[in-house]
């Protein structure tokens, strides 16, 4: 597909528009969400943990529609946000930039990479709730976080080789549609990540609150699904079927 595209802006139940997402975290994901933002008509603003020098390269290749800021300067930027490394209980980030904003967390609880939570461990909270009370201010939603954000490698076809989050998308209306979850405390955050992921080619089935969201955690039934993808009904299954264990979640 060549050239760029201008969605309908996304809108607020106020009314306001919706066009600039905010990227903290320039990694694989925030990179690859950067690129699937701009081909559906949204402007980016990004940021990583260093200067926004170093993402100069990133920039170029991204085009007109992005640029690189500071973490708080791309918060202040966005009409909303997208935080795109795991959970850390010292996480500095930018609450005051990010107060009354919808912001979409891919992060996973994966103990073997980031350590143990007592509180996640216990189930006695899921790690959104966590990064939920960094933001206390935030509408936080756990978004895209079982769609694949690197490229395979290419087995049948050289298609096989995007990231899922490219390779999955559809159209509205096309049989073959794949679904994705979001789960928030706010009704207004469910509906923005909704019509964002419709933007970028997905359906979403609605898992809220955010109490709920160890339904996607890692090793449950729609998790081992996730590679490529699942319809709106079989998520729905899916997420029915899990089971929360006294033990951690499995990769």
């Amino acid at each position: 597909m060549s050239g760029h595209v201008q969605a309908a802006p996304i809108r607020t139940r106020s009314g306001a528009s919706v066009a600039t997402l905010g990227i903290l975290g320039a990694g694989q994901a925030g990179a690859t969400l950067a690129r699937a933002a701009i081909t559906a008509g949204y402007d980016i603003v990004i940021a990583n943990s260093r200067r926004p020098e170093t993402l100069h390269d990133l920039v170029r290749e991204l085009g007109p529609r992005a640029r690189a800021a500071w973490a708080a300067d791309a918060a202040a930027a966005a009409d909303f946000a997208f935080v795109a490394y795991p959970y850390a209980p010292d996480d500095r980030l930018p609450v005051e930039e990010l107060a009354g904003k919808v912001v979409l967390d891919n992060n996973n609880y994966m103990a073997w990479r980031d350590g143990h939570f007592a509180a996640v461990d216990s189930g006695e909270k899921t790690v959104h709730e966590l990064r939920q009370e960094q933001l206390p201010d935030s509408k936080l939603a756990k978004a895209f976080s079982h769609v694949q954000f690197h490229a395979r490698s290419p087995i049948r076809a050289p298609s096989d080789a995007l990231p899922g989050l490219v390779r999955l998308a559809r159209p509205s209306g096309a049989p073959d549609r794949k679904a994705l979850v979001v789960s928030s405390n706010a009704r207004e955050a469910v509906e923005l990540v909704t019509r964002f992921a419709d933007d970028l080619g997905f359906d979403t089935v609605d898992n809220s609150p955010l109490s709920e969201s160890w339904r996607s955690a890692a090793g449950t039934p729609m998790w081992r699904a996730s590679v490529d993808g699942q319809t709106r009904e079989e998520l729905i299954r899916n997420l029915g079927r899990a089971e929360r264990s006294s033990g951690l979640p499995v990769s």
